[in-house]
């Protein structure tokens, strides 16, 4: 004998082919536990949630939430094809000639070119990381950051419309804003760490220009519109659990009034164009206060701190919000007492 086990398929023990049974336990009669626990489930569903799912705080957050990924989706689109348009097509070479060599001037520059981009919040994250990966300086690149979506033509109409016969609040957002996008950039000149902040990579130059821009598109969008979602369902949940009689409250305390409207910006994620008239609808507030909402809001708020530590990193993130956040209300307090 060789040793070796013979398997006999069947009576037929030179059949080739092994019975229909072969290799098959031996069935169990019990019951499908996990079919069972699924439709108690969904009965316990109908009859304890249901009633949850069609309550006005639910369809509040569901408003909102929706309300904001549709409001910043065109915008992020627009910012995600602009910064992939800027990794293809744009030799870094140009940056070098637009923007002045010394860091702490191309800071103020960065500043005012965002006056000419008319984008929200959600486009300047993608653009400013198009600009940092083509070689500009980080610090210019997050001056252009925060100064686009608060100074662009469009939101300084907005904000003419909403405030009729009041020019002083246009110019005191354009005031306030750009100094806080200024103050920023050179802080973060002085003080800032390069392994604070994560570049994000960008196509190689060997690489054709279509598929530098699809593949920085295609990256971008899945990326920033991921954080996008998180942020709309913090600021939904946000907007639902605080009560707004809070707000009404402390509108009569000066200090605590700037800051609760400043926190409001934080939580609300309104879009740039639109928070203007959020603003004027929030009567029993002073103009400063409402000016600190006009001011944050562009620059810190749930969805842009998603963004912002998705593009950049969570050590960024962890040190530009608080920063940016404390000069926006000091800023915004002092240009709205000295013109307001």
């Amino acid at each position: 004998m060789s040793g070796k086990a013979t398997i006999d398929w069947s009576a037929d023990a030179d059949s080739p082919v092994p019975p229909d049974n072969w290799g098959r336990r031996p069935a169990r009669v019990g019951m499908p536990w996990g079919f069972v626990a699924v439709i108690a489930l969904l009965v316990a569903g109908r009859f304890v949630l249901a009633p949850y799912l069609t309550s006005p705080a639910l369809q509040t957050w569901a408003t909102i939430f929706v309300a904001i990924c549709v409001q910043a989706l065109p915008f992020l689109v627009f910012g995600v094809a602009l910064s992939a348009a800027i990794a293809a097509f744009v030799p870094a070479s140009f940056w070098t000639r637009a923007l002045p060599r010394r860091p702490a001037v191309a800071v103020p520059v960065a500043g005012l070119a965002g006056a000419v981009l008319p984008g929200c919040e959600c486009a300047s994250v993608p653009v400013a990381s198009g600009l940092m990966s083509r070689g500009v300086a980080p610090a210019a690149a997050l001056a252009f950051l925060l100064a686009s979506p608060a100074i662009n033509p469009i939101v300084l109409v907005a904000t003419a419309v909403a405030f009729p016969g009041q020019p002083l609040m246009v110019v005191a957002r354009f005031a306030a804003s750009l100094l806080v996008a200024i103050l920023v950039g050179w802080l973060w000149l002085r003080f800032g760490r390069a392994d604070w902040l994560r570049i994000p990579a960008r196509g190689r130059d060997g690489d054709s220009k279509v598929g530098v821009f699809v593949a920085a598109m295609r990256h971008d969008l899945l990326h920033a519109g991921g954080f996008l979602v998180v942020g709309a369902l913090a600021a939904a949940t946000l907007n639902v659990v605080v009560p707004r009689e809070w707000m009404v409250s402390v509108a009569g305390i000066p200090v605590i009034s700037i800051l609760a409207l400043a926190l409001l910006a934080v939580l609300l994620s309104i879009c740039s164009e639109a928070d203007a008239f959020v603003a004027a609808s929030l009567t029993a507030f002073s103009p400063t206060a409402k000016l600190a909402f006009l001011v944050v809001g562009p620059m810190v708020d749930l969805k842009l701190i998603a963004l912002q530590a998705g593009t950049f990193g969570r050590s960024f993130a962890m040190r530009f919000v608080p920063l940016t956040f404390t000069l926006a209300v000091v800023v915004s307090t002092a240009v709205g007492w000295l013109l307001l």
